[in-house]
């Protein structure tokens, strides 16, 4: 998947799910993260749940392809945490929206599928449900508005970045924290971004630019098609080629992956050197009206 040879990955999958114990599938005893749900089951013209049992940011990356899914079962409902269902209203071929309730999920359809799995059932890459596909009212925000975001939560520590480090970012720019807590940045809001995934949505959507860590913020931002600077660890995870510049995934995305482990102050410092070149033209412009 990294390398872009999706046939080779659509084939290894499809050998792990010939390989499973089908008493295995949605195992309770599993945490939902890492249950499995298609089994190579058809869904054409079949009535299809598809259940999020991973984190916000893979609900948002994966649900891309619920439009490609729609065109083919008879009717799709998704089972997603309350909080995401506003946003992912604004993706067209979803008949229903289903709270996902760990002590009651809803009862099985005659076809789930987790919705990681979309793109091993539907062979789908991302050039076949590029982004944007999410949709959000922006915020009324000052021109120019950076967002900021230096935390990934407690999932992988190794994704954060210190906020200390990003204090050369804010140095004559307009900076928004998009982090849950307050921040000693100078940044519009101290306090801190409002703990509401509608809320956070409509100030990514306004913000000119998004500098995130490896999040759901980066997701929501990318999904959104913001311009997105992406900052990783050295070795990230299969979604990122951390050797490239930009990501199939998010088209308005540009990565920069740290040049060698827990090396986030040549990250920050790349990006400051960098946002200098991006913001010219909108500064050109802004003198140029004055005159």
């Amino acid at each position: 998947m990294r390398r872009g040879d999706y046939a080779a990955a659509f084939a290894i999958g499809d050998a792990t799910i010939a390989a499973r114990d089908p008493a295995e599938r949605d195992d309770p005893r599993v945490d939902y993260h890492r249950r499995w749900l298609w089994d190579g089951r058809a869904f054409d013209g079949e009535d299809v749940l598809v259940r999020c049992y991973h984190g916000l940011g893979d609900t948002i990356q994966f649900a891309r392809f619920l439009p490609l899914l729609a065109r083919r079962a008879r009717s799709v409902a998704v089972e997603a945490p309350a909080r995401l269902h506003n946003l992912l209203a604004t993706i067209p071929g979803v008949d229903r929206l289903l709270p996902f309730d760990h002590a009651a999920p809803a009862k099985p359809f005659a076809c789930d599928i987790e919705i990681t799995e979309l793109p091993q059932a539907l062979r789908a890459t991302p050039a076949d449900a590029s982004a944007p596909y999410l949709r959000a009212s922006p915020a009324a925000l000052p021109a120019e508005t950076i967002g900021l975001c230096y935390s990934s939560g407690d999932w992988d520590h190794d994704r954060r970045v210190p906020a200390a480090l990003l204090a050369p970012l804010c140095e004559g720019n307009r900076c928004l924290s998009l982090v849950a807590e307050p921040s000693e940045l100078a940044v519009l809001n101290p306090a801190g971004c409002p703990f509401d995934i509608d809320a956070t949505a409509s100030l990514v959507a306004a913000c000119a630019l998004v500098v995130t860590v490896d999040t759901m913020i980066a997701h929501l931002a990318g999904a959104l098609g913001r311009p997105t600077w992406l900052m990783l660890k050295a070795e990230p995870d299969w979604r990122w080629t951390p050797g490239a510049p930009d990501t199939p995934w998010y088209p308005t995305m540009r990565l920069y992956a740290q040049p060698r482990a827990g090396d986030w102050a040549s990250v920050v410092d790349t990006i400051a050197r960098d946002l200098s070149d991006f913001q010219a033209p909108h500064r050109k412009a802004a003198h140029g009206l004055q005159n």
